[in-house]
């Protein structure tokens, strides 16, 4: 049988060894401590980098969307009269930018153009490109206003229009089963959609 070997005893560690073992762990957290410090500390300020790069490009985004805006309204404001004409609806008053405002004279709405007779009274909303949510806050737009006429006894007709320059024909549709005459750009001047069918709503 072989001789069964004997495990020797761990070394015992002296005070000043333990001592020294701790010193060396206290190095290294710090310097680990540093390190991460140091990485949180550039990991914020790309952070605050990238959303001030954010805020910019939707600074930018919005100036350009506001100019876009602009430009549809210049596209159909001066022929949008003639082109309710030819459908035998006269309006004697044109506004743009009419504001609704609450009891505190805070505004609540805004509308792009108004069309106005003794009857009946055209909201368009304009967009570069609608979306189905400016259909739906156009809705709103104009039940706001409803409210307002109604306190002031105004019994005329208000009907609703939205245009754009570009005009999704999903948007298209929708609106039109929404109640809304749908004004669109066509070369140099503009055109309003009808579908065969169509009536429309109003408030």
């Amino acid at each position: 049988m072989g001789k069964t070997k004997t495990r020797k005893p761990p070394k015992k560690l002296a005070v000043d060894d333990i001592f020294a073992i701790f010193k060396e762990s206290e190095r290294e957290w710090r310097e680990t401590r540093e390190q991460i410090k140091a990485i949180t500390q550039e990991t914020d300020r790309k952070f605050q980098e990238t959303r001030e790069q954010m805020k910019e490009t939707d600074r930018k985004i919005g100036e350009l969307g506001n100019r876009f805006g602009e430009l549809a309204e210049h596209l159909v404001g001066p022929s949008i009269g003639e082109k309710f004409n030819e459908l035998h609806l006269y309006f004697e008053h044109i506004s743009h930018n009419h504001q609704i405002k609450d009891s505190s004279k805070r505004c609540i709405a805004e509308i792009d153009l108004m069309l106005e007779n003794n009857d009946t009274v055209m909201v368009v909303e304009i967009k570069a490109k609608p979306l189905q949510k400016d259909v739906d806050d156009h809705i709103a737009r104009i039940e706001i206003l409803r409210q307002k006429t109604d306190a002031r006894n105004d019994k005329r007709a208000y009907q609703g229009a939205v245009a754009g320059a570009i005009m999704l024909d999903s948007v298209r549709d929708y609106a039109h089963k929404a109640g809304f005459y749908v004004i669109e750009q066509t070369g140099d001047t503009v055109k309003i959609n009808i579908p065969e069918g169509f009536k429309p709503r109003e408030w």
